[in-house]
């Protein structure tokens, strides 16, 4: 494996899918998604057609600091 892949691979390992986030938050996938609507949590779209809905930590963390109690 080459050094790029493996660095692509470790990459998107860290990303957080809407499900991961409503689960660690302990809310609804829907209400990931409404939040990402609305410009509070920072998401990626990757895939084709960008289908693929994916958070970095480190939004998921100045989500959670900024709107969650």
């Amino acid at each position: 494996m080459s050094q790029s892949t493996s660095a692509k691979t470790n990459s998107s390992r860290t990303l957080l899918t809407v499900r991961d986030v409503a689960l660690l938050d302990g809310c609804s996938e829907k209400t990931v998604r409404r939040a990402i609507a609305a410009g509070r949590l920072r998401a990626l779209r990757v895939g084709p057609g960008g289908r693929l809905i994916r958070i970095h930590p480190a939004d998921h963390a100045a989500y959670r600091n900024a709107y969650r109690t």
